[in-house]
Parts: C-alpha cells; structure tokens; sequence
C-alpha cells in the first residue's frame, strides 16, 4: 500500500519524499497538514484513494487476524466441550496425568490391551501417533478438582501420575485421592528418597524409571536370557504366553481350598508362579499346597484365552 500510494503521489508531481510522507501519513490517519504545496482535484482522489484502499487492507487484515483467533479459540472450546460429554458416561478407565515420553509409553501399552485411557495434561494440544489416536484427551491442571471430575476421577479405576517434578506428583495424588479413595494410584518418582513421600501421600505403588531402567540394563548383563525371557513374556504382544493376575474375591468359594483341591492347573491350562496376600507377604515357591485366602492374587503363566479363563474359573466359584 505504501508503494502504490507513494507512486501515486509521484506521478501528480511530489517528490519521491514527499510521496512517501504523505502516504504514510495519510495511511496511518495521522493527518498532519498536506504536502506539496499544491491541493488540487487530482491530489484529493488521489488522497481519498490511499485512505480507502489504506482503511480496507487494514480493516481485512485485523478481520482475519481475530477470525483466526476466534475459530481456534471456539474448536477448542467446541472439542473440550464435547469430549468431557462424553467422558460422563466412561467408568472404570484409566487416567495418565502427563503426556511425556513415560507417559506415552504406558498409553501405548494400555492400548494394545484395549484399556479406555484419559490424557490430561498442561499442554493445549497433543501430537498423537495413529496407534492412540482416539483417545480421550483433555487440556488442564492435573492438581486442578475441576479438571480431574472433568477426566471423571470419580468413576476412573486407576491413575497414573507420570510427572516432570516430585512436587506435581504430590499435589496430583494428594488431589486424585481426595476425589477417589478406591483409586488405584501408579505414580512416577524422579528423585531417590521421593518414594515414600509419594505413597504416604496416597500412591499404591511408586516407579523410579531411572532405577527401572538401570536395574534391567545390569540384569542383561547379569543374566540376559532369564531377563530378555521375562520382557517377551511381559509386553511382547504376539508371544503365545503371558504372565498374568487372577484375583481371589474375597468370600469366594476357592478360599479355603489348596490350589491342588481347586484344580486350577487342570481346568484352565494356567501356571501359578507365585501369590500375593493381601496383607503384601509374597509367596515365591508355590506349591500345591498352599490353601487360598480372602483377595489372594496369583500371578500365573498362559496363554491369553487361558488366563481369561482363569479369571472367569475365580469369579464362578
């Protein structure tokens, strides 16, 4: 506009510094006094020219700006509208504060094993890979009670914390557990003494990725075999067998029994390796004679139709 208005001028007779002195001046509507000297016909349209064309570009451009404003602004708003609609009628999901590089690979792993997840982080906007895409995601403060009824805390089943700082971590579960005392909290440690810290604030268990990390780095090289074994058999999707949990409820019809009366082995194919009371106390050689109790856990060996029908064999009787 600057130029157009300058060449203008120049073609009615201004100088080359005056052309651009009165385009700006006349474009900016600061109206100070013509130049030239001479206010003829001509300079006057020439003038009405610069100062509609000027006003219009101007006017257009802050049009556009503050649609594009307002657009993202409104699907935003219109997407976590409809998304915390929806998360009304979700139960028993899993809610991972924190889209880092732990917390993503938890999100993939819950999928794979067809987990509803919630996202919740401080970012507006995530970037996710097309193996998560369709999961719930919501933007907020974590240690927020708004945000967190949002991600339907109180019908959620588990919580994941996978946080940059001890000091969020406490404020997420301090908050989560004070919304839901039935939630099952997991929470991610980044300093060596915050364990404890973090489940007396309400966390179920405590995971330090850095000592995870290095604990199975020393243990390939310790006993690689037994450890890339116990990987497969943990995460690798397409591996025939899988450790498992079968839980015991408590006044169940097995309590009581040995796992030599109840038949387990027999009836579902699965492996028990060891159990774990409620009380904690782990029971590493399993033998048929250990007897069941009210809300035992068995960790078991099988295939996945094996351990479903475990699972199903603990319910039905």
């Amino acid at each position: 506009m600057l130029a157009a208005g300058t060449l203008a001028y120049r073609a009615i007779g201004l100088s080359w510094v005056d052309a651009y002195y009165q385009t700006l001046i006349t474009v900016s509507t600061v109206g100070f006094t013509e130049v030239g000297g001479r206010v003829d016909n001509t300079y006057r349209l020439v003038t009405s020219f610069v100062v509609l064309i000027g006003v219009g570009v101007a006017l257009y451009t802050i049009g556009v700006t503050m649609d594009g404003l307002m657009e993202g602004h409104y699907r935003g708003h219109l997407e976590r509208t409809r998304t915390v609609r929806a998360l009304k009628s979700l139960e028993g999901h899993t809610i991972i504060c924190g889209w880092g590089q732990v917390g993503q690979s938890i999100g993939h792993s819950l999928v794979r094993r067809n987990r509803h997840i919630v996202i919740v982080d401080r970012r507006e906007a995530i970037e996710l890979d097309e193996e998560v895409r369709g999961v719930y995601f919501l933007s907020g403060d974590v240690t927020s009670d708004e945000t967190m009824l949002q991600a339907g805390i109180e019908r959620a089943k588990d919580l994941v914390v996978a946080l940059d700082t001890d000091a969020d971590t406490m404020y997420a579960i301090v908050t989560a557990r004070a919304l839901n005392p039935n939630l099952f909290i997991v929470a991610r440690s980044n300093g060596a003494d915050a364990g404890p810290k973090l489940r007396s604030a309400g966390a179920n268990r405590v995971v330090n990725p850095h000592e995870i990390g290095g604990s199975r780095m020393a243990s390939f090289l310790l006993h690689p075999n037994v450890a890339e074994f116990l990987g497969e058999t943990m995460h690798d999707q397409d591996l025939e067998l899988r450790l498992g949990e079968i839980e015991i409820p408590e006044g169940n019809g097995l309590v009581g029994q040995t796992l030599r009366q109840c038949h387990l082995g027999q009836e579902t194919g699965v492996t028990v390796l060891a159990v774990r009371r409620a009380s904690g106390e782990w029971l590493h050689h399993v033998t048929g004679d250990v007897v069941l109790r009210d809300n035992d856990i068995l960790v078991a060996l099988g295939t996945p139709e094996q351990q479903d029908a475990a699972r199903s064999w603990s319910l039905t009787h």
